[in-house]
């Protein structure tokens, strides 16, 4: 059996066991370290549903709901929401599951854009994505819908920054 033998998988679960090496200051887990496994289980996500070498386009809406302790179990869950010509954006949903209190708590949500290349380092195209269920058309329009805010942004920044240079001084 080759990769190509295997079904596009548009969703990848890891599971990291939170060591002290990562915490911070406080004992917490350090914020960067988590955006560090973020990137990681975004690569491995893009990059197995493509068949491609993928980059960083962006990181979106990194909402950090709760603090995660060293010794928990952290789940991240990601998925495909959205493909373009050879962009790819990823959700991440993060679990932190303590192992002596059993409780599990969602305690990051967040999206990352990924973007194929090839050998050259130039964009490279995926495959389309297949909407099976209601759960990933919901996914598919909503990631359209933050492509465009996304967009948007960019454009108003660059006519911001434009505009301010353009005036002459006082």
């Amino acid at each position: 059996m080759t990769p190509d033998d295997l079904p596009r998988q548009h969703e990848l679960t890891m599971t990291v066991l939170m060591t002290p090496d990562m915490a911070n200051f406080s004992g917490k887990v350090h914020g960067g370290a988590i955006l560090k496994k973020l990137d990681e289980v975004a690569y491995a996500c893009a990059s197995r549903y493509s068949g491609s070498y993928v980059v960083t386009l962006s990181v979106d809406q990194v909402l950090f709901k709760q603090p995660i302790n060293v010794g928990e179990l952290v789940t991240f869950l990601a998925s495909v929401n959205h493909v373009g010509s050879s962009s790819m954006e990823i959700g991440i949903k993060v679990i932190a599951e303590s192992i002596q209190e059993k409780v599990i708590r969602h305690t990051i949500s967040c999206y990352l854009t990924m973007v194929a290349v090839d050998e050259q380092g130039r964009p490279a195209r995926v495959p389309p994505l297949q909407l099976e269920t209601p759960v990933q058309k919901l996914r598919f329009e909503q990631a359209a819908l933050r492509k465009k805010l996304r967009k948007q942004a960019e454009e108003e920044s660059r006519r911001t920054h434009r505009n301010h240079f353009a005036e002459k001084p006082r």
